[in-house]
């Protein structure tokens, strides 16, 4: 019988049914890392979402078959270690092909449109005070027309590019940094943040991607460009972001994801001068999490569970 130990219950808000094979189910609400060891003990299957598993702890757990990642995400899980050890490790595939997309376009329009510095001179009284009926202190543009960047072109990233071309944008899609030629279909990296008017990260961390966008390529973007990321943290130099904010290298920025979660012990962007411009979005990693979509995810959770015991394992990276 199958031990499955679920080890951050409390990261998902839905309803999680059980497998239909036998079992014996423990879960946590939160575990701290150091706890993960002594909790896992014995189990032959892990649910874990951010929690680090890496080959020290992978030795120290000889029982276990398979590691479930409550995500899309596994740059926490030592891939090479459980390979060698025969472990199965799958995770969560195409649960947030609306949610994400919409929280960029959201993010796209909010920027573009000055939303929040209009809002801001309603309640400070600028408004109130003009002397016609409309007040247009800041620039309004559209999507329609715009040229949007896609750095990443997976389940996401095309789901960004379906509502693009619903507002009328142009989209491009970026060929990867280091790419000596170009697939039919897309743009030279350099050349897609030169021309774009907007740029959205959906590619996974890893080292070829950390830092992806760094001082060179924020200063090689139009001025009046906007850079949306929903995908990781590490893939922009926060620190090179918030000089380019302060220093109008670049319009504005709408993040929903940090190189450290949760910040606790601060991040560049977390400047109270930085999260006081109305052209910096802030969200705390929440771009996936429509209730719709958290449902569809722990769904295909226990299905990749059900997967494995069958001896048919899918969404697999091992």
């Amino acid at each position: 019988m199958h031990r499955i130990v679920y080890l951050e219950r409390d990261s998902i808000i839905a309803e999680v049914r059980r497998p239909d094979f036998p079992h014996h189910w423990a879960e946590h609400a939160k575990t701290l890392q150091g706890e993960v060891k002594e909790r896992l003990a014995g189990a032959t299957i892990a649910i874990v979402n951010k929690l680090r598993i890496d080959a020290e702890l992978i030795a120290a757990l000889p029982a276990l078959q398979m590691v479930a990642v409550a995500a899309t995400g596994a740059n926490n899980i030592d891939l090479e270690a459980c390979r060698v050890r025969g472990i199965v490790v799958s995770n969560i595939r195409g649960y947030a092909a609306h949610t994400v997309p919409e929280h960029v376009l959201a993010m796209l329009l909010a920027l573009s449109r000055n939303i929040f510095a209009y809002r801001q001179a309603v309640a400070d009284g600028s408004w109130q005070r003009a002397e016609q009926f409309c007040f247009f202190d800041y620039p309004i543009r559209d999507l329609h027309g715009a040229t949007l960047a896609l750095i990443g072109s997976g389940n996401l990233g095309s789901g960004v590019a379906r509502l693009a071309a619903a507002f009328g944008m142009r989209v491009l899609r970026s060929e990867r940094k280091d790419a000596l030629s170009v697939r039919p279909g897309y743009t030279l990296f350099a050349e897609a943040l030169r021309q774009a008017d907007a740029v959205s990260l959906h590619c996974p961390l890893s080292a070829e991607t950390s830092k992806l966008i760094g001082e060179s390529e924020l200063r090689s973007m139009k001025p009046s460009a906007l850079l949306i990321n929903t995908a990781r943290g590490g893939l922009v130099d926060e620190s090179a972001l918030a000089r380019a904010l302060q220093e109008g290298w670049i319009a504005g920025a709408g993040f929903d994801v940090l190189s450290v979660e949760p910040p606790r012990n601060g991040n560049p962007l977390l400047a109270p001068e930085l999260l006081a411009l109305p052209n910096f979005m802030l969200t705390p990693h929440i771009a996936w999490a429509s209730q719709p979509a958290m449902q569809a995810l722990a769904e295909q959770l226990i299905s990749n569970l059900e997967a494995f015991a069958r001896g048919e394992p899918q969404h697999v990276l091992t």
